[in-house]
């Protein structure tokens, strides 16, 4: 990995950018941060990149391949058009900041800037985010490469080409990772309502979701036989199943659930 980046914002999921770039094979030297708050720039300073506190201490002759938009949707109205500075041919800009749609962006840097939205999720600090992509028509095959290259280190990628997908794509694996949290939650609370210890109770829900989701992720096999694979017939697995999938059961919960989310991506994007 050789590309100069301009990493813009060095919160978590900056930092674990910058970790997963440098374990593929960036060299810190190549990597610029820019991050207004001191207590933040640790992560990515004990990395060895150079932090800084504004995009006006960088080296004069900077010029960066990539700038990765990694700041919270908020504060983008008062930090994209400093970057607009950057913009030559061949560079790329890329905003990990959900609910912010490529028109945006052109807005803020110009209608021929090369830009390509991501929605990663966060997981991607322990290098098993999930990624979906879409790209502006500037982007051409070699920043298409690029913008993977740079969120593959952290995990899996995928791109679409219709942008409006990318609404349920932030409330299914973008917000995902709380709903997973919350299934240990309340599994840990099943537990203890059954007679479990509170601490036995989370430990066992925590290494219960941790184990099935890596058996998810390394057997290819379809998450419905995976279920069917635990469920005995008349067993303790089909009696518990019969809840979760009964009327008004988990799945139409999660249906109901993603539609918010969807929903509220959508007004967020509108501003």
């Amino acid at each position: 990995m050789s590309d100069r980046i301009l990493l813009v914002g060095a919160g978590k999921m900056g930092a674990a950018l910058a970790k997963g770039w440098i374990e593929k094979g960036a060299r810190p030297a190549d990597i610029a941060a820019v991050e207004p708050h001191e207590p933040t720039r640790a992560a990515a300073a004990a990395l060895g990149v150079a932090v800084h506190a504004g995009p006006d201490s960088l080296e004069p002759d900077f010029r960066p391949d990539v700038v990765v938009f990694a700041v919270k949707p908020q504060s983008m109205d008062a930090v994209a058009p400093l970057y607009q500075r950057f913009k030559r041919p061949g560079t790329l800009f890329l905003s990990i900041a959900a609910g912010k749609p490529i028109a945006y962006f052109e807005a803020k840097l110009g209608t021929d800037a090369a830009i390509v939205r991501s929605m990663p999720n966060t997981p991607a600090a322990v290098g098993h985010g999930f990624t979906v992509l879409v790209a502006n028509k500037n982007v051409d095959r070699a920043s298409r490469a690029r913008a993977a290259r740079l969120l593959d280190a952290v995990g899996e990628t995928a791109w679409v080409d219709d942008e409006a997908l990318m609404d349920a794509v932030t409330a299914t694996s973008g917000s995902g990772p709380a709903y997973v949290f919350h299934l240990i939650e309340c599994l840990a609370k099943a537990g203890e309502a059954a007679g479990l210890p509170a601490d036995l109770a989370i430990r066992a829900a925590r290494a219960t979701v941790a184990g099935a989701g890596e058996l998810a992720r390394r057997d290819p096999t379809s998450a419905e036989q995976l279920r069917k694979n635990v469920t005995s017939p008349g067993g303790t697995t089909e009696a518990a199943l019969k809840v979760l999938m009964g009327e008004g059961g988990l799945g139409a919960l999660m249906i109901k659930a993603v539609a918010a989310a969807t929903q509220r991506s959508r007004e967020l994007g509108k501003g």
